[in-house]
């Protein structure tokens, strides 16, 4: 019923900056809060940052003051600006949106939580 999809990520040096996009497509009623997650290897999920309905951020502490989340809600669109990155920020990244969509079945909006598949961020020298 929804689709997202990432793109942007890459290998980047130290210091360096990435722009993370992520597009959300299908039934969508709304788009509630969008965030972004990270999962390195070995590791669990991890919360990066999220962005409300309302354009509330939160940020994990690691990021604070280098990424900053943005989103177009005509486009249904959620960024991620990377500044300064670091050798630790390497990781898979995932974007989550929770969304009310129409549904065939139901006469009330169903609400979900929707992932999109992923996209490697390599900070590397």
């Amino acid at each position: 019923q929804v689709q997202l999809v990432e793109s942007g990520g890459g290998l980047v040096q130290p210091g360096g900056s990435l722009r993370l996009s992520c597009v959300a497509s299908g039934s969508i009623v709304s788009i509630n809060a969008m965030g972004w997650y990270r999962q390195a290897p070995g590791k669990q999920r991890e919360l990066v940052a999220v962005i409300t309905s309302g354009s509330s951020t939160n940020y994990a502490r690691s990021v604070k003051g280098r990424f900053t989340i943005s989103r177009d809600h005509a486009k249904n669109t959620v960024y991620l600006q990377m500044n300064s990155l670091k050798p630790e920020d390497t990781a898979v990244y995932y974007c989550n949106a929770d969304v009310t969509y129409y549904s065939s079945t139901s006469f009330v909006p169903p609400r979900g939580d929707y992932w999109g598949q992923g996209t490697q961020v390599t900070v590397s020298s």
